[in-house]
């Protein structure tokens, strides 16, 4: 098949296109991908479960959100010769390529920086939460190799604790997950975010 156009420049704030939207990219010999960092992360999703993140380039064209345009300048898009990159996965069977978080899963009576939970997370080898946070933010490091930016914020509007490693594990109290702008569906206890060394996807800058 040749190269493939997934224009998901329409997708909303907030949301994931759904499989039908990307599935024509699990065929395809190169991918144009247009549209927000959501659009980007399911294509590569449904690669990876394809297995074929290595034998497909992907070109992407961004949306006009900061978070696009943030990803773009990390990834150096517009520049350069096809490359190969690792992909950050978690153990829910997404990716991540941003930003992601973990907070309180509020009822929506408390603003989002005045709630807390209960954390224990560890950054490889290093415990970087044991007690109460307001939340944990991950960033994959696209300047580095198979590599983990984890930002542990303990206290409202206060700097945090950042650490750099392949992965993180947090075991919590119900808490609500961010994957790229787009919340998981529901509350989770247990998530980890990881730098995939088997795993290579293809940028076509």
């Amino acid at each position: 098949m040749p190269l493939v156009e997934v224009d998901l420049r329409g997708l909303p704030p907030g949301q994931a296109p759904a499989r039908a939207e990307v599935a024509a990219a699990t065929g395809a010999d190169a991918l144009l991908v247009r549209g927000p960092v959501p659009a980007l992360a399911a294509v590569l999703t449904a690669l990876w479960k394809a297995g074929r993140t290595a034998a497909v380039p992907v070109s992407w064209e961004p949306a006009g959100d900061r978070d696009s345009g943030a990803l773009a300048r990390a990834l150096g898009l517009g520049s350069g010769p096809v490359r190969e990159l690792g992909l950050v996965r978690d153990d829910h069977g997404g990716v991540l390529l941003h930003h992601g978080r973990i907070e309180a899963a509020g009822d929506g009576r408390r603003r989002p920086l005045a709630r807390r939970l209960g954390a224990q997370a560890h950054h490889d080898a290093v415990k970087v939460a044991d007690g109460p946070v307001t939340r944990i933010d991950v960033r994959p490091d696209w300047g580095a190799v198979d590599t983990l930016d984890v930002t542990v914020l303990t206290l409202p509007l206060r700097p945090g604790r950042r650490t750099s490693g392949r992965a993180v594990q947090v075991a919590c109290d119900p808490a609500r997950v961010v994957r790229d702008g787009v919340a998981h569906p529901r509350p989770v206890t247990r998530w980890t975010w990881y730098a995939d060394d088997r795993v290579r996807w293809r940028l076509d800058p």
